[in-house]
């Protein structure tokens, strides 16, 4: 029969580091839990025993990490989740790892500490994600904005190809043949997908992709400032921009006003985010619409519904975004077709 003492050795730490990790003791750090779920997954030890213990133990807390609080796309993503949990009478822990992966692992092991019933994340990276510990230590897991690669978990996203290839391709029906692209980290989902919409929408319709407008930061609002200035600096700069979320946009914003320059008259943006003052622009700005707080809804019931059946099967669900057309990218649109033809 494997022991305590098995899992330690292999773990390569003592008996009372594999209890303290068992019972959840905050004290321990991020890299020793680690190293024990690892041990204790491999010997298979006593997993039933461990799992009756957590449920025994759970709190009516779910979790909630997100990956910028300054964003205002989370603004309606936690109001759904919350009222959700809260009818369901769960509290919501929330925290916000701000894109770095230290503070991400710090908060899961906060989320462990407290013994939570569930944990929702938008992760900072697709795969070597340390959400993995969370699963093995038996707590439910849905990915929300982004999704994580090789970890069984319930996943819910917009379709990020299909928002950006609508973006790029109203730019396209408006006669822009230099469109730039200011996007987000690769190791993440809908940094990749968002880019793999705007290159779609510019090779079916025979644009060349030129590399140079493509510039990729951390979706935060200094590198679509710095992005943007780097965009009309060049010497033949585009003639639109194309952001891949809410901070890029205002960043872009910044920049394009510092310039002096009008929109759309100098320069058309579309964003993808839209914005609750969106509206109140100058011009209003065009923006792919994400139905933020669906999704956080949508997520929230896909955490209870694995919290009360841990082994029912996965499931991904993606949601529709619809481009908002105002007036930040001008008037007068053709269809693609006519445009094409010039």
């Amino acid at each position: 029969m494997t022991t305590m003492k098995d899992v330690a050795k292999l773990a390569g730490v003592s008996v009372a580091t594999v209890s303290r990790v068992l019972n959840n003791d905050p004290r321990v750090s991020s890299g020793l839990r680690y190293r024990v779920l690892e041990a204790v997954e491999e010997l298979n030890y006593r997993r039933d025993r461990i799992a009756r213990s957590l449920r025994v133990q759970i709190s009516q807390i779910v979790g909630l990490i997100i990956s910028d609080i300054r964003n205002p796309f989370f603004t309606s993503v936690v109001r759904g989740v919350e009222d959700v949990a809260y009818e369901s009478g769960f509290t919501l822990l929330l925290c916000n790892s701000d894109e770095d992966p230290d503070k991400e692992r710090l908060y899961i092991d906060i989320m462990l500490a407290e013994r939570v019933a569930g944990v929702i994340i938008s992760p900072t990276a697709e795969k070597d994600n340390y959400s993995s510990v969370l699963l093995k230590a038996g707590v439910p897991v849905v990915a929300i904005d982004r999704r994580m690669r090789d970890l069984e978990v319930d996943t819910v996203v917009v379709r990020n190809v299909e928002g950006a290839y609508q973006a790029v391709g109203h730019l396209i029906s408006l006669g822009h043949r230099r469109i730039g692209f200011i996007g987000g980290p690769s190791q993440t989902t809908t940094g990749r997908e968002r880019l793999e919409g705007y290159e779609k929408a510019l090779i079916e319709y025979g644009i060349e992709l030129d590399r140079r407008l493509i510039k990729i930061g951390d979706f935060k609002l200094h590198s679509g400032y710095q992005m943007t200035c780097e965009l009309l600096e060049m010497d033949h700069p585009p003639t639109a921009v194309f952001t891949c979320n809410n901070l890029t946009t205002l960043g872009a914003l910044n920049c394009i006003h510092e310039k002096g320059l009008s929109i759309p008259g100098d320069i058309a943006i579309v964003g993808f985010d839209d914005m609750p003052w969106a509206t109140s622009l100058h011009p209003p700005l065009t923006a792919v619409t994400q139905p933020t707080y669906e999704m956080g809804c949508t997520a929230a019931d896909l955490l209870l519904q694995r919290i009360a059946d841990k082994d029912r099967e996965t499931v991904e669900i993606n949601l529709e975004p619809i481009l908002t057309i105002r007036n930040s990218c001008g008037t007068g649109e053709r269809s693609l077709r006519e445009t094409l033809k010039r």
